[in-house]
């Protein structure tokens, strides 16, 4: 092994999808970077590596990174390793990579295991073009904000949950989207692991039924905003809840197509996910 800093992805839950170069690297090194020392010991002692261990996060002071540099400077060779999956994906990290490479050290990937790929490939959602948003805030009112910024992006779009929050983030996404396609995958590659696509408001109220699915970590994907459909503002928003109080929701949704051009469809859609929000 050359000297260097390794960023080095391991499992997000099945043991056996550790490759077989991640733990040569991880046995060879001198030292290993891990985001929470005690979760990774589980690992490392599953896999017979006694390669000192350091904690490195977000929240380190300059004496780790000092000391990462200083067993580069030596010729060393450090492994960094997150709880779980590929380093620097919503995971602390970067700021070190940087200032390896400023400091004139070599910085080597190991890929592997990632929740949001591994969610992504078996969504059945289009995956030719997407986004990794990681988590969204946690007040309601700024998660929101986040949200209705995303609103117009046709690609795919990925979040990470936290299972205390998955039911208020259903219920923000199907306020702010409208009832889009999307899939929950939670607990991937571990004993429990649930994969289910279909409407937010279906996943939503599956969630609700469930507190299994409040459980675990989840990735949360949800389908762009469809080509060639025209955004839905507040105004027109508060127009169809306002008429839907006196009309029927389809007739609601006629007027408002005939007033603005948008689809009546589209509007109807939108009155019902706003409807069971």
């Amino acid at each position: 092994m050359n000297s260097g800093l390794y960023v080095v992805a391991t499992p997000i839950g099945n043991f056996g999808d550790m490759s077989q170069r991640a733990i040569e690297v991880l046995q060879n090194a001198d030292l290993i970077a891990a985001e929470d020392t005690r979760h990774s010991q589980r690992l490392l002692q599953f896999f017979a590596i006694d390669t000192p261990t350091m904690a490195y996060h977000d929240h380190s002071d300059d004496r780790a990174l000092q000391r990462i540099i200083k067993c580069l400077a030596d010729g060393g060779r450090v492994a960094l390793v997150s709880d779980a999956g590929t380093p620097l994906i919503s995971d602390p990290g970067y700021r070190l990579v940087r200032q390896v490479q400023d400091g004139g050290f070599a910085v080597y990937p190991l890929p592997g295991p990632c929740a949001a790929i591994a969610a992504l490939s078996v969504s059945g959602l289009p995956t030719d073009r997407f986004l990794f948003e990681g988590f969204l805030p946690a007040r309601e009112g700024a998660r929101n904000n986040r949200l209705a910024a995303l609103a117009t992006e046709p690609m795919t779009l990925i979040f990470y949950e936290a299972p205390h929050r998955i039911k208020e983030s259903l219920q923000s996404m199907l306020q702010v989207f409208g009832d889009r396609e999307a899939v929950l995958a939670r607990e991937l590659t571990k004993t429990f692991e649930t994969i289910r696509r279909g409407p937010l408001s279906e996943l939503a109220r599956f969630v609700d039924a469930d507190s299994n699915q409040q459980k675990g970590e989840i990735v949360l994907i949800v389908s762009g905003k469809p080509r060639g459909e025209q955004e839905i503002d507040a105004d027109v928003s508060a127009l169809l809840q306002r008429l839907a109080q006196e009309l029927p929701a389809k007739t609601a949704a006629a007027v408002v197509a005939d007033c603005t051009g948008l689809r009546k469809k589209q509007l109807y859609e939108h009155l019902l996910a706003l409807k069971q929000a």
